[in-house]
């Protein structure tokens, strides 16, 4: 994705923060974190699979004395600190890496291979800065009880399993993340950006990241030869009118104020040159941020195609079926805006205000929206950490040349910066919100 960033100019003091940098200095525990990333980073484990990363995530935060519980919601870990009367605030950070086999030709790269849920054998990458959060996390625990006489209230650390597939959120929740622990008061969390550079942070106000659904749909028809087609009902024309008919959802159905998406990311039917088969599969993915377009999509999927079914002829019985994926979907993620400008504010007086970046809403998807989604109706933000190589990044915005994007089997962040970065970046963000009352 590509954006397009400038400075944001804080008025510090009208939100109650410092307005000069604190400089939290991180550099003693750098060595130690850079060895901690690259234990991750080549030791990937898919979604669901994440044992050995809950593991060691788990030994850290025990090292510094928090109570540690694993398994949780699947290999997920939830780490309390108690530091006296205050509020509580939660960060999360995500822990599953995605089926892509690694090119970046570092020599720290990974060589892992595992079977993935279908029996396939594939790459595994954090292709996707997990581990980069996963590091991120340890590092600002370390800090925070480093620094325990500047705050008071309960930690509450996350490692989640499962976000790639939309799961482990849920999955936490269900089993009472907020009720077997302290419900907290404020939830942050971060993630790598592949286009901001390293050392830079930005953030969004409002709704940052999208309402992600995965839709199939199988159309039927009547088949037969090639040669006659008269004598059928074609589903691969069929499937041809309604690839077209539904990109009038977003053109003409919904409110051009309104950003959603429709892509059909595969079409699959027949089997030979001249044989008309009997049904055609498709498979989409809806993007939007507003819940209302998303169950307006869901609504005019089904009914065009349907419609089109219906303009050919076909009986009752052989009408299209429209699956939602229903355990795959994800909620739009929503910075709640306060909270939001007092961590925008937070970071710029750490990290300095040139270091914060504007940054528009993307259509990516994200779990982490569902834990302010629950009936305690917490306000969450996440925010996001540059990773590229500030020479790199200088010299794609300078060419106007791509970088390589999240997810992609090229991505390689400036880890050192990067950690150290966002450790500074949460720790102060976190620290600011403990005292945000007192």
């Amino acid at each position: 994705m590509t954006m397009k960033f400038k400075p944001v100019l804080l008025a510090l003091a009208g939100l109650g923060l410092p307005s000069a940098a604190a400089g939290l200095d991180v550099s003693q525990s750098m060595p130690a974190l850079e060895q901690l990333y690259l234990q991750l980073h080549q030791h990937p484990e898919l979604s669901y699979q994440e044992k050995t990363s809950g593991q060691t995530m788990a030994k850290e935060l025990k090292r510094l004395g928090f109570k540690v519980t694993s398994e949780f919601g699947g290999h997920g870990v939830v780490a309390i600190l108690e530091n006296g009367a205050g509020p509580t605030i939660m960060i999360r950070a995500d822990m599953d890496a995605l089926p892509v086999t690694e090119e970046t030709g570092k020599a720290y790269a990974s060589k892992v291979t595992t079977v993935d849920a279908n029996n396939n054998q594939v790459g595994v990458m954090h292709a996707c800065g997990h581990d980069i959060h996963m590091t991120s996390l340890v590092g600002t625990a370390e800090q925070l009880v480093k620094h325990k006489d500047q705050w008071h209230g309960t930690l509450m650390l996350v490692g989640q399993p499962a976000e790639e597939v939309g799961g482990g959120a849920k999955a936490m929740l269900q089993q009472g993340l907020f009720s077997q622990f302290p419900t907290p008061d404020k939830v942050l969390g971060l993630h790598v950006s592949a286009n901001l550079p390293a050392g830079s942070v930005g953030i969004v106000p409002g709704y940052a990241l999208a309402n992600v659904d995965s839709v199939d749909i199988s159309i039927k028809g009547k088949g037969g030869h090639g040669a006659y087609p008269h004598t059928t009902i074609d589903p691969v024309v069929l499937a041809a009118r309604t690839v077209l008919a539904l990109q009038t959802i977003p053109s003409r159905e919904i409110s051009p104020l309104e950003p959603n998406v429709v892509t059909v990311g595969s079409i699959h039917g027949g089997s030979k040159h001249n044989i008309i088969s009997d049904e055609v599969k498709l498979q989409l993915t809806l993007r939007s941020y507003n819940p209302q377009v998303r169950e307006q999509q869901i609504e005019a999927i089904k009914r065009i195609t349907r419609g089109i079914a219906i303009s050919a002829g076909l009986p009752e019985e052989l009408m299209p079926e429209v699956l939602v994926h229903e355990d795959e979907t994800i909620p739009s993620t929503y910075n709640e805006p306060a909270l939001a400008a007092r961590v925008q504010a937070s970071i710029a007086a750490e990290l300095g205000e040139d270091k914060v970046q504007e940054v528009p809403p993307v259509m990516a998807g994200e779990d982490f929206g569902l834990y302010g989604r629950t009936d305690a109706k917490v306000p969450i933000t996440l925010f996001w950490l540059g990773g590229v190589t500030p020479d790199a990044y200088a010299d794609s915005q300078a060419k106007g040349t791509s970088l390589p994007s999240l997810h992609s089997s090229k991505f390689a962040p400036d880890y050192p910066l990067t950690i150290s970065t966002g450790v500074r970046a949460m720790t102060r963000a976190a620290i600011d919100q403990f005292n945000q009352d007192q």
